[in-house]
């Protein structure tokens, strides 16, 4: 049995310890997270209120507890909804005649011409800014990067000898698509999957930063960042613990994306 890689043990960590805090939030905040308080405002971290408080009085640490369930949900549906789309394209693209797989790709490039940030200004300037709006853009900016991987490792599952040999035997293209390409590229879009949410973290945190993202008075870590820049030099920690909880999230899943990778791809880790 091989051991597990550190990588993906930090990885796991970091995950847990993040979405444990989001479960938390949802039963006990040392405080409510909106409420507004202004005789406390821009208080300094205590025993009563251990991270501060904002200008407007909220506590900061009952902001980031639940500013981690907003990011955590967008990450979710927006990953949800690249790998819906992403995945069945990745494998149509795999099993179809040249030109229409040509086609699907040369979609994909062009869908990868716009950044998640700039769909998300597309969108929101249409149907006004929102988390929804949000969790659509940025799942869609990263179906390429799922078609993408899918696709070539759909491309060596259809190489292998039983793949063949069900072709040989007259299955059909989807049954041959469902019973043996797709559980053999799971590992992949679990892989994906890890690193798309990275992404879609730091994306949410722009987004909400510019003001296209999560709306007040929902707690964001993107928002608290933004509200924050006015007091960069007579209160640094507004900005500090939004920004380090951002920077944590994001290195947790791209660790465990990265452990994951090498989890499932033994040679990987060989070759380092």
């Amino acid at each position: 049995m091989r051991r597990l890689n550190p990588s993906l043990i930090a990885g796991g960590v970091i995950v847990g310890v993040i979405v444990l805090m989001a479960l938390v939030s949802f039963v006990w905040t040392p405080y409510d997270a909106t409420f507004v308080d202004p005789s406390i405002r821009l208080a300094k971290p205590s025993w009563e209120h251990w991270f501060g408080t904002d200008k407007f009085g909220r506590d900061v640490l009952s902001q980031i507890m639940v500013g981690s369930r907003t990011t955590l949900f967008v990450g979710v549906v927006a990953v949800g909804v690249a790998a819906v789309i992403g995945v069945p394209l990745g494998i149509l693209a795999a099993m179809v005649r040249r030109w229409p797989s040509e086609f699907i790709m040369r979609a994909n490039d062009l869908v990868l011409a716009f950044p998640a940030l700039l769909l998300a200004i597309m969108f929101g300037a249409v149907f006004g800014a929102s988390t929804l709006t949000a969790m659509i853009a940025i799942g869609i900016a990263s179906v390429p990067s799922f078609a993408r991987v899918i696709r070539s490792g759909a491309l060596q599952v259809m190489r292998t000898e039983y793949v063949l040999a069900a072709r040989a035997a007259g299955r059909q293209p989807w049954p041959i698509a469902v019973r043996h390409v797709l559980p053999n590229v799971t590992s992949l879009i679990t892989v994906q999957a890890s690193v798309s949410f990275a992404i879609a973290v730091l994306a949410e945190a722009a987004l909400s930063f510019l003001g296209f993202g999560t709306p007040p008075p929902t707690p964001s870590w993107g928002r608290m960042l933004q509200e924050s820049q006015e007091f960069l030099f007579s209160a640094p920690r507004l900005a500090i613990f939004p920004g380090v909880a951002i920077a944590i999230a994001v290195l947790g899943f791209n660790l465990l994306g990265d452990g994951l990778r090498d989890r499932f791809d033994p040679k990987l880790e060989d070759r380092r």
